[in-house]
């Protein structure tokens, strides 16, 4: 299946949230109209309301639900709105020009009010929240805001420290983009009513394919063009940020020339490209392999769910995260 494919069971909600989010945004404040624009306009697949959509359709099934509920809908716009901040935030913390081949927010109307849009989004998101008036799902998603400064604080104080292990890369990972898929896909399940064993079933399914799609991402850094990636190849590794295929690397026998040339931040011509090619010729296989391992666990949290189109859309959602490496 295609990306087209996975989402046509939910197209429909898709669009309706598109327009919903870019409206609440542009209504209360002209100034973010333009930025309304361009986060909420075209582009861009929108991965983590779509897993909220397929979550709620599949367990209002499994409920015997004729449709899904209207907090559903909020739920899976509350979750663009926090992904969307984060990035915004993101982008000015990494001063980024281009996501997804557009202009950012910062470059195009400034530091000010790329902040202030990411802080609205967040306090907005907040507020829809408490709307839900559903105690779990505010908990779930208030420690996903959380998380998301816990993940940005640990990173930045382990750059270019190879001594990182696997695990705080996981727990650091977990934070920046596990923990809101999880959340959302957990909340999504709550609002169908449906067994605490489904619930946690679904918190373990996004869990799972957020870290799987994290190490994807991390795989790529090393293994896509600066063309295919939209920035220089082995960004990752050149600003000290130590991912899987590093760590994997680092364990090796290059491990060693891997560690000085990290350690003396790439002082010399060369010692960049030598240590990006060091990592791409040890430390991917074994970053697949987790990949794989986190995408198989994702899987087998499926299993309490009915056979239908959108059980079918979230099988192969796994199976598209992991086939960007392949």
């Amino acid at each position: 299946m295609n990306i087209d494919d996975i989402t046509l069971p939910v197209m429909g909600d898709m669009e309706q949230m598109r327009m919903n989010l870019r409206d609440i945004v542009g209504r209360k404040n002209p100034l973010l109209l333009a930025a309304a624009d361009q986060i909420f306009g075209a582009g861009g697949k929108r991965l983590r309301p779509v897993l909220v959509f397929l979550v709620a359709r599949a367990t209002a099934q499994l409920a015997g639900l004729e449709d899904i509920t209207d907090r559903q809908r909020r739920l899976a716009e509350i979750t663009e709105m926090i992904h969307t901040a984060s990035l915004v935030h993101d982008d000015v913390l990494d001063d980024c020009d281009t996501r997804r081949g557009a202009e950012t927010i910062h470059t195009l109307y400034g530091t000010r009010v790329a902040i202030l849009a990411g802080d609205f989004l967040f306090a907005q998101s907040s507020w829809y929240l408490a709307n839900l008036d559903n105690l779990e799902v505010i908990k779930l998603i208030s420690q996903v805001i959380a998380d998301f400064a816990d993940g940005e604080i640990s990173q930045a104080g382990a750059l270019y420290n190879v001594d990182i292990t696997l695990e705080e890369y996981l727990e650091k990972s977990h934070n920046k983009t596990a923990s809101l898929i999880a959340a959302s896909c957990k909340s999504a399940a709550v609002f169908s009513e449906v067994a605490e064993d489904i619930k946690v079933d679904m918190y373990e399914y996004g869990k799972h394919l957020g870290l799987a799609f994290q190490v994807v991402d991390d795989i790529l850094d090393f293994t896509q063009t600066e063309q295919q990636l939209g920035k220089p190849q082995g960004q990752d590794l050149a600003t000290g940020n130590l991912t899987a295929p590093i760590l994997f690397a680092l364990r090796r026998e290059d491990g060693d020339e891997l560690k000085g040339l990290i350690t003396t931040q790439f002082e010399n011509d060369g010692d960049l490209q030598r240590a990006i090619a060091i990592v791409t010729e040890s430390g991917i296989e074994d970053a697949r392999r987790l990949a794989r391992e986190e995408a198989d666990m994702a899987l087998s949290s499926l299993k309490g769910l009915p056979e239908g189109e959108a059980k079918a859309s979230l099988v192969a959602m796994v199976e598209y995260v992991l086939e960007r490496i392949y």
